[in-house]
């Protein structure tokens, strides 16, 4: 990033330049080279007071014989060819709120799309057009002069182009550079949001859409994105891929949605057996795993228990877990975080049911015992998996850890590990007063656990 309160100076401009030509011909070197100049400072701070929604506004002049204006189903339209540099003019595109109607943020320079747009703006510009399926921009208001031909947006959004703007913008100095260099754009008044939502999602189909970008705009997305960050203002809960976390929010506090819903499935559906497929989570089982009104103190706790699963998988294997378990990753972590909801009905002598993610943190790190309870699940697993493999397999047949993580009959083997763990605890040597300690710290009333989530 190259920041300046100012405007660069002519042997500055030609180093970014250079710069950006040398990064824009790399295949091995990911990095990105941006200025931000005082324009760009008095858009942020815009941005930055009206931090809700933030509302852009932009105004273009329109080149005669270059756009088309007409109105189509009731809705004003405008098709027009842009210069590039006309591209550059457009403001939100660095810090991404002129795609908050978008389905994803940018995902880099240095994927096979935006490496053929690079490659175009370098060497052919004057064909630029004819490449390009063009970008689609949804505003609130549109507002034309016929006698300047200057067009007027408010509430401008792009929603699909977010790739191509973000290369365009890479390049900023070799787009100065070019006259004859354009891209079809296509304005549409579309004031109301479930409209717009449905043109995001349509609009979308230079790079793989994936159902979890499909649902980033889903009404109860942007509500459990909302509530969250309104109990927690240091929180944010990204939603779309390729998001950031802002400079002003605390990383203790940040929240992905695809782990979300890893999270979900695992704790409150009790299947974690199914929490690696991430295009089931958001296609067949959205419905059941996203709640209208879920807590995000319940959000929070389960990142909260996530991360300390997380620290028992680094390579210094602190749990001693079985190398099958290690080798598996992807998949096991989310049978640990499983294990630990299983302690607390263990606890309980509960059969059946799912506690509270947020009581049981709470309770647990209250009494200190939130890092016990997570070696304990560990090794509960880790005993599941040595017993499962250690049983007689039927003729010409070899036991599969991978197989096994992935079937029900895992979620029955840890909780009986679970079980016989809590049994035995009170005969080790010093357990009965640590399992005096967990059962008194650790109970939770009955109305606090609630049914699992049907998610098979």
């Amino acid at each position: 990033m190259n920041l300046t309160t100012s405007t660069l100076t002519q042997q500055a401009q030609h180093d970014l330049f250079i710069f950006q030509k040398e990064l824009a011909e790399s295949d091995d070197f990911s990095a990105n080279l941006r200025l931000i100049d005082s324009e760009e400072l008095q858009h942020r701070y815009d941005y930055a007071v009206d931090k809700e929604n933030p509302i852009i506004t932009h105004t273009l002049a329109l080149r005669e014989n270059m756009f088309i204006k007409m109105e189509l189903a009731g809705t004003n339209v405008i098709m027009a060819s842009l210069s590039l540099k006309d591209c550059l003019s457009f403001p939100g595109i660095k810090e991404g709120t002129l795609f908050q109607k978008n389905v994803r943020q940018s995902l880099g320079l240095n994927n096979q799309v935006n490496k053929g747009i690079k490659n175009s703006i370098y060497n052919e510009g004057e064909d630029f057009f004819f490449f390009h399926n063009g970008i689609t921009a949804l505003c609130n208001k549109m507002i034309f002069d016929e006698a300047t031909k200057q067009v007027t947006f408010k509430g401008l959004s792009i929603v699909n182009g977010c790739q191509s703007l973000n290369t365009i913008l890479s390049c900023s100095e070799k787009v100065k550079a070019l006259d004859d260099a354009y891209i079809m754009f296509r304005f549409y008044e579309i004031p109301e949001r479930e409209r717009a939502d449905k043109i995001s999602i349509s609009t979308n189909s230079q790079s793989a859409i994936k159902p979890r970008d499909l649902r980033s705009n889903d009404k109860r997305v942007r509500n459990l994105k909302r509530t969250y960050e309104q109990k927690y203002s240091q929180g944010y809960l990204k939603t779309k891929r390729g998001e950031l976390l802002p400079a002003n929010k605390d990383k203790n506090f940040e929240l992905d949605l695809s782990d979300l819903a890893k999270y979900f499935v695992s704790w409150h559906s009790q299947r974690p057996n199914i929490a690696y497929g991430e295009t089931k989570l958001f296609d067949k089982y959205f419905d059941q795993l996203f709640r209208k009104d879920y807590l995000p103190e319940d959000a929070l706790a389960l990142n909260s228990w996530m991360k300390l699963v997380w620290e028992k998988w680094t390579k210094d294997n602190p749990l001693g877990l079985n190398e099958s378990l290690l080798a598996m990753r992807a998949y096991a972590p989310y049978h640990h975080l499983y294990a630990i909801s299983a302690c607390f009905l263990v606890l309980n002598n509960m059969p059946e049911g799912v506690p509270s993610p947020s009581i049981t943190f709470d309770k647990a790190k209250k009494s200190d015992l939130a890092d016990q309870i997570a070696d304990i699940a560990g090794r509960c697993l880790n005993t599941a998996l040595e017993a499962a493999a250690n049983k007689p397999q039927p003729s010409n047949r070899v036991f599969s850890p991978q197989n096994w993580i992935k079937t029900k009959t895992c979620l029955a083997g840890i909780r009986m590990a679970i079980n016989q763990y809590f049994n035995m605890l009170p005969a080790m040597p010093m357990g009965k007063e640590l399992f005096q300690k967990i059962k008194q710290e650790l109970k939770i009333e009955t109305d606090k656990f609630s049914e699992r989530w049907a998610a098979d």
